[in-house]
């Protein structure tokens, strides 16, 4: 049986939060590597931490990246303007990796998991959907200038009892000069009651946090580190479901951490939608180097096993898994905010 929890608490953050910053510099890299040279093999990372970027990994390929300018426009174009000392440290694949990647292996041993809901129009547990909607909101409403004080920088968490929303929890970098209580006031009126309004009966009886300790100026590297690949449960689906540990950010598909699990969601979403479950956990593990999968589990809701018909329909090889999602294309920047499942324009999310 799939474990849900009754009473869960699940979280986002926007696309100005340093990790998802770091996320977003390491996928626009791998970007830009698979719109010259398709066959990139891209292992990107970015850590920040006041005033201070590195970047570093492996990467073959035939393009030629400047990867600082890369860098400085993506943290300008999500909204920071703080100065960024940047360090770059990048060197080609091992050898010891690529001739295993060459004749078709995994890049990488691992456990990768999908999984699929119908609670949800974006067959995604209900509270991961409602809470990156709350973030990206936030995005549209600084974006649209429609709120003049928000920042880039971000988080909201919504706490779930049954189908009941009993806690909303909005942090957002803003202004020095507005006040806490005109933050709360816009806020409610303009991102929470339209997101949440028909998912709540009253909202008196839903506690509301907005900026707990008060004040949140500061923002991005100037006030935090970041890391890419620090935020795999936002990544994927909240910590409700099992996950390998690897992230997805910056690597390109030949990383099973990577495409393996975007073939796990696909897989699960559409039985799902097809029908054949209410909702369904596909589990699948490799060997580096070696193609074929060491293992491949899928059950539903009851916990049934309906593994033997998914095999035989689908194919787990990382090749295949690149042929079938049409994998080596430049599409991972816009993954690395607001969840890489439950929204549209992505091959893992397409129905048969």
């Amino acid at each position: 049986m799939i474990y849900r929890p009754k009473v869960y608490t699940v979280e986002s953050v926007t696309s100005g939060h340093p990790d998802k910053v770091c996320d977003q510099i390491s996928d626009a890299i791998l970007d830009a590597c698979l719109e010259q040279d398709p066959m990139s093999r891209v292992g990107a990372e970015a850590f920040g931490s006041h005033g201070l970027l590195v970047i570093g990994g492996e990467i073959t390929t035939k393009a030629e990246i400047d990867f600082e300018n890369i860098a400085r426009e993506v943290y300008r174009e999500i909204g920071h303007t703080d100065e960024i000392k940047i360090i770059t440290n990048i060197v080609t694949q091992s050898p010891d990796i690529a001739q295993g990647v060459d004749t078709g292996g995994a890049g990488d041993q691992g456990i990768m998991y999908g999984y699929a809901t119908d609670e949800t129009s974006e067959f995604m547990p209900k509270g991961v959907s409602l809470v990156h909607k709350l973030t990206q909101g936030l995005e549209n409403l600084r974006k649209s200038g429609e709120v003049g004080w928000l920042k880039p920088d971000g988080k909201a968490q919504i706490t779930i009892a049954g189908d009941e929303i009993k806690t909303v929890l909005v942090s957002t970098q803003h202004d020095e000069s507005v006040e806490q209580e005109n933050i709360r006031e816009e806020l409610i009126e303009k991102l929470i009651k339209p997101i949440l309004g028909n998912q709540v009966s009253k909202f008196e009886d839903v506690e509301i946090l907005i900026n707990p300790t008060g004040k949140f100026a500061r923002g991005g590297f100037e006030a935090d580190a970041g890391l890419t690949g620090r935020k795999i449960m936002v990544d994927t689906y909240g910590g409700l479901i099992p996950h390998g540990g690897g992230c997805f950010s910056g690597k390109d598909p030949t990383k099973v951490d990577r495409s393996a699990a975007y073939m796990a969601r696909f897989v699960a979403k559409n039985i799902v939608a097809n029908g054949l479950a209410k909702s369904c956990l596909v589990s699948v593990s490799y060997a580096i180097g070696r193609a074929e999968p060491l293992m491949v589990e899928v059950i539903n809701e009851s916990g049934e096993s309906i593994s033997e018909a998914v095999t035989k329909k689908y194919d787990f090889k990382p090749l295949s898994i690149i042929d079938k999602l049409n994998l080596r294309r430049p599409i991972y920047r816009k993954t690395a905010a607001y969840g890489h499942f439950g929204r549209t324009g992505f091959p893992w999310e397409e129905v048969e």
